[in-house]
């Protein structure tokens, strides 16, 4: 598929270098921190995230799995969806839960994410981490950490590849129904 590339593998290292940096200061440190992936491409981010974390702090922050879709709003218009499971290694209660998907767009994965945790314990406070902010926001969410906020319109689609589960790393726009 081909697109209009807005960021590299440099450009993506360098976005996750500065918010696994602005996670740490915001958080003052590491201490009882879990970063949980939203399935698919949050997974990577948040594992880059941790392996940031631990190589800086000589901390190690917890990782989990989070699938989401039971607790999409569009569950019925989605009849063919893939249910994998959720895991997290570590009580999410008493802790900042950070929530890492590759693109916020118009908040429903996350507010379906924010549900998905609920289910799981009280955190002490649940933070949002985006790649990619394209904007076109329909709930009232925010992004604390960006790697970059990127200005779309309606119809393009924004593609992120990772290594670990695209073998590039790079962000594209696509317009819809492009092959």
């Amino acid at each position: 598929m081909a697109g209009r590339r807005i960021m590299d593998a440099d450009e993506i290292r360098r976005a996750v270098t500065r918010m696994f940096h602005e996670i740490l200061e915001r958080n003052h440190g590491a201490d009882e921190l879990l970063l949980a992936g939203i399935r698919t491409r949050g997974v990577p981010l948040a594992q880059r995230l941790a392996r940031h974390i631990q190589d800086s702090e000589n901390a190690a922050v917890p990782v989990g799995r989070l699938d989401i879709n039971l607790y999409r709003d569009d569950l019925s218009e989605r009849p063919r969806l893939r249910i994998r499971p959720t895991t997290m290694p570590a009580d999410v209660t008493g802790r900042t839960v950070v929530l890492v998907d590759d693109v916020l767009y118009t908040g429903r994965t996350v507010r379906a994410a924010m549900d998905a945790i609920s289910d799981l314990g009280r955190p002490l406070r649940i933070q949002v981490a985006a790649l990619v902010d394209r904007g076109h926001r329909e709930l009232p969410i925010r992004a604390d950490f960006v790697g970059k906020n990127i200005p779309t319109r309606q119809m393009e689609l924004v593609r992120v590849r990772f290594c670990e589960t695209d073998g590039v790393d790079d962000v594209s726009i696509l317009e819809r129904g492009a092959p």
